[in-house]
């Protein structure tokens, strides 16, 4: 018989000492197992699993989807809870363990080492509780409503490499609270609440939570959830439990920013999420040059609640101050929140407050790093290389001078390797030292990514991504990356998922119909990719918007809207900047291999090129034997192959596309 391989959600059930009690009380265990079969089988059934077998005291349970697994096993638990709730009831526990992977079926039963993994996986969930591998923590993080909290690394019997577990929280097993948990912790601080008499002072109170992020961030035994994921709960009515869940924290800190003149009064109070107590809570009235030592404060309060110890080191950055000057320290502040603002305008004005920062104070080295990192992010996007590249170079060299040890300046120098010199080894080294220096810093993570992807170190980046979406797990850019990378491995049903889940919670982002349509593309479904390619949106405001839309236009076969649009990108580059590189894609795409080789030159001549980031893209697929295109890879010191997993379908021969572009994010 032919075997079929497929993509399955593999659920083991197991029975918590079967056997020691049908040794002590056979009859009545039996009896309690056809309970547990009575109430597990209408699950199974509701959330469309496919019961394979047996196994004597639990199941090996098929679903075509790791949300509905992990769905059904919280639902499987929750009536377990209820029944064992009852009085004069013999409790009856079960473990279960979720994995994804591929199968090969033959007659009734499926085999292969997701099989064998969703087995090693269940013994490691508690009694009563759901344990979850890596790859279905990637599908159900934030889908379902519980959290999922991360396993220390496992080496699972007969199997050769770690595997990533995770332990889905759920509300009725007691939890412990965060001073008695192993590990760092986890903590959200959440954006302090602006109750000055005047309400332009808002950015005072975000850039006092930004800096709040980043003092804390600096504890070796905190992790602390990036402002990008604890900027959406501004203002919620949700409560403090909830939002615990979702960002999957042990603890919160939360309060409030008066500022009256030189007078300033901050309030906060930290959360224990596990057994929603006041930890600590005060109130710091204080004149506003007094700002740091309040800072400081804050988080040596934090710490000791915590149980944190605070070595020398430790306690030395959180009472530094960075500057004297209160009008740098204001300008710098109001850079943080302009740069928050989506779009153009925001980062104009973001670029301003910072340049306006470090003339009031020469010596203060975060609006330098600050300003940095924001040219890098826009090169190539919004901004010509040319022109922020050898700028960005001279703020970070003045930062280095001023603070060597800052996370966020080895960040930029890393970006600034990575972008404009392409020295991979020197890039990965200050990726490498801003994670060390601040653990907690999602964007080095997220950057390191991209360079190891470059380098088509798939492996790593999936780990360095999963990294940053446990540090910021409501940041869509990550999680579209790593669903790409995992497409390129092997799993495209995940990443089209992803992106119709992301489309249809907001039907209205454009980004969204973007996203979906690139997905169909690298799995080869054209003709729903062409149905996305007709989301109104026939005026994009913006160049970065037509890019795309431009090149999807040109998969799918719009060939004349495709040319419009490009004809339109091209003038406009005559007056502003737009990305040469893309130009050159949709060129590639329609088969203008001449006229694509000509802008990737002009983008070499930039000062700085692009195509590091997007060479791996089918759209250069027939180009890859062209001695002009293996010289530019060469230069690059970049691999001239690319390995790819072929997409399926309408579009043989074709491979998914690369890393997708241009929403102004870094």
């Amino acid at each position: 018989m032919t075997a079929t391989r497929r993509l399955a959600a593999i659920m083991f059930t197991d029975t918590v000492g079967y056997s020691a009690s049908s040794q002590t009380d056979e009859s009545g265990t039996l009896r309690r197992l056809r309970e547990q079969e009575e109430l597990v089988r209408p699950l199974l059934k509701e959330y469309q699993g496919r019961e394979i077998k047996s196994t004597g005291d639990g199941f090996l349970v098929e679903f075509d989807s790791a949300l509905k697994a992990a769905q059904c096993a919280i639902e499987i638990q929750r009536r377990m809870h209820e029944r064992n709730s009852q009085r004069n009831v013999v409790s009856v526990q079960l473990r279960i363990g979720i994995h994804l992977g591929d199968v090969e079926e033959h007659g009734d039963d499926i085999f292969g080492d997701a099989v064998n993994i969703a087995a090693r996986v269940e013994p490691m969930a508690d009694p009563g509780g759901v344990c979850v591998s890596g790859p279905v923590f990637d599908q159900v993080h934030h889908k379902i409503p519980n959290a999922l909290e991360k396993l220390p690394p496992a080496n699972l019997k007969n199997l050769r490499f770690p595997v990533d577990l995770y332990r889905i929280v759920l509300p009725w097993i007691s939890q412990p609270s965060v001073t008695s948990r192993s590990g760092p912790i986890r903590l959200a601080v959440l954006p302090l609440a602006n109750i000055s008499p005047d309400p332009t002072d808002e950015y005072f109170a975000d850039g006092l939570t930004e800096e709040l992020i980043t003092v804390l961030s600096q504890l070796r035994d905190l992790r602390v959830i990036a402002r990008t994921s604890v900027n959406l709960y501004r203002s919620t009515p949700k409560s403090v439990s909830q939002i615990g869940s979702e960002l999957g924290v042990q603890a919160v800190l939360e309060g409030s920013v008066r500022k009256a003149g030189d007078q300033l009064r901050v309030t906060v109070q930290l959360i224990d999420v596990g057994t929603q107590e006041h930890t600590w809570a005060n109130t710091f009235d204080r004149k506003l040059d007094n700002v740091f030592a309040v800072q400081a404060e804050i988080a040596e309060r934090t710490a000791r609640a915590l149980l944190l110890e605070l070595v020398g080191p430790d306690r030395d950055s959180l009472r530094k101050v960075p500057t004297a000057d209160l009008a740098a320290y204001n300008f710098y502040l109001r850079g943080i929140h302009a740069v928050r603002q989506l779009g153009y305008e925001g980062h104009q004005e973001a670029i301003g407050f910072f340049e306006k920062a470090f003339q009031s104070d020469p010596g203060f080295a975060a609006p330098y790093a600050h300003l940095a990192n924001v040219l890098l992010s826009l090169a190539g996007e919004t901004l010509s290389p040319k022109e922020a590249h050898p700028r960005a170079k001279e703020l970070i060299a003045k930062a280095l001078e001023l603070d060597p040890n800052s996370s966020d300046v080895r960040t930029a120098r890393g970006n600034l390797a990575l972008q404009y010199d392409h020295d991979w080894v020197l890039a990965e080294g200050e990726f490498q030292r801003a994670i060390s220096i601040n653990p907690s810093n999602a964007i080095a993570h997220r950057w390191y990514s991209s360079l190891l992807v470059a380098l088509q170190r798939f492996d790593e980046a999936v780990r360095e991504l999963r990294t940053t979406i446990e540090l910021d797990p409501l940041w869509e850019l990550p999680r579209w990356r790593l669903k790409w990378i995992l497409r390129r491995m092997g799993d495209t049903d995940s990443l089209i998922a992803h992106a119709e889940d992301a489309r249809d919670r907001n039907p209205q982002d454009v980004w969204h119909h973007i996203r979906l349509a690139f997905a169909y593309i690298y799995a080869g479904r054209i003709a729903d990719a062409r149905r996305e390619s007709e989301f109104p949106d026939s005026e994009p405001p913006d160049n970065n918007r037509k890019l795309n839309w431009a090149l999807v236009w040109a998969w799918v076969g719009r060939t004349q809207d495709a040319r419009r649009a490009l004809r339109e990108l091209e003038e406009a580059s005559r007056t502003r900047y737009v990305s040469t590189e893309g130009i050159a894609e949709i060129h590639a795409v329609l088969g203008d291999k001449e006229k694509a080789l000509e802008w990737l030159e002009r983008n070499q001549g930039e000062g700085s090129s692009s195509l590091w980031a997007w060479y791996q893209s089918p759209a250069y697929d027939s180009m890859r034997d062209d001695p002009r295109f293996r010289s530019m890879l060469e230069r690059l010191n970049l691999p001239t192959d690319v390995k790819w997993v072929r997409a399926v379908g309408e579009v043989p021969g074709r491979f998914e596309r690369g890393r997708r572009r241009r929403t102004g994010q870094p």
